[in-house]
């Protein structure tokens, strides 16, 4: 009833959202609002939106990281730029981007690799909050010996610190990175495709989905994605099992990345 609500009165629907995740988030979310149970926080969220705000960033996951699982980056790197040299001008998705961490890493790489003027990115996240914390380009300092030793791991060819200027606790990336970067509102669950990509990263984002969901949004992924072009998937996600499953051929099975042919 309360996600129920929620869809009716904002729009946003996670209604097949996995329910062991959803339940743990909506309790979370109500002691955190200092409340006893779920009618009362039902209330508060359906008529103050600045609750509805906190409750959709602490149901909306945002884990994320510089070159987060570096071996990826190294086979994106290795296997999937050579096979995007010839394209004249290359389109990428990167759905569910949270606060912008892996489209900088992606930047950064193309940028390397001496792709990225042809490239446009598409960084979408359905929470307009983290959006706006993505686009700036912004990071904690004290992140940055993570973010240093996952950009070697994969494959980076420069100095880390040359892509950052630090200022107090906090760095800021070049604004060049933001150059052919588009960030938009989009929710999976609700709209529908938007563009043909020759790549579309969809990584960690439906393993908090149900079964049903998971189906609809490989159908959506797979409608946006042209043929020859490439899915990235999280290392707990598959293609297996999905409606278009033989439609895809493992381009790199371990770091889950995959050839649409069909």
């Amino acid at each position: 009833m309360l996600l129920e609500g929620v869809f009716r009165r904002y729009g946003f629907d996670f209604r097949d959202y996995a329910f062991p995740s959803i339940k743990r988030r909506i309790w979370s979310s109500i002691r955190a609002e200092g409340l006893e149970s779920i009618f009362k926080f039902q209330g508060k969220l359906l008529h103050e939106p600045a609750c509805m705000e906190r409750f959709l960033l602490a149901v909306t996951v945002n884990v994320s990281s510089m070159f987060r699982d570096p071996t990826f980056y190294r086979a994106f790197r290795n296997r999937v730029v050579p096979e995007l040299r010839p394209v004249p001008f290359v389109r990428i998705w990167h759905v569910g981007c949270a606060t912008g961490e892996e489209v900088y890493s992606m930047a950064i790489l193309l940028q390397e690799e001496g792709l990225y003027p042809k490239c446009r990115i598409y960084a979408t996240d359905m929470n307009e909050a983290v959006l706006a914390k993505a686009k700036t380009g912004i990071f904690p300092l004290a992140l940055l010996q993570e973010y240093t030793a996952n950009y070697q791991r994969a494959g980076g060819v420069r100095g880390f610190s040359e892509y950052y200027t630090a200022n107090y606790d906090h760095v800021i990336f070049e604004r060049s990175l933001n150059e052919n970067i588009v960030f938009a509102q989009h929710n999976l669950v609700t709209d529908s495709s938007f563009n043909e990509f020759h790549v579309i990263l969809c990584r960690n984002v439906m393993i908090y989905f149900n079964d049903s969901l998971t189906r609809r949004v490989h159908r959506l992924l797979y409608d946006s994605l042209a043929v020859s072009g490439f899915l990235g998937l999280g290392n707990r996600e598959t293609i297996k099992f999905t409606p278009h499953a033989d439609c895809y051929e493992e381009f790199n099975g371990r770091e889950r990345l995959y050839r649409k042919v069909k």
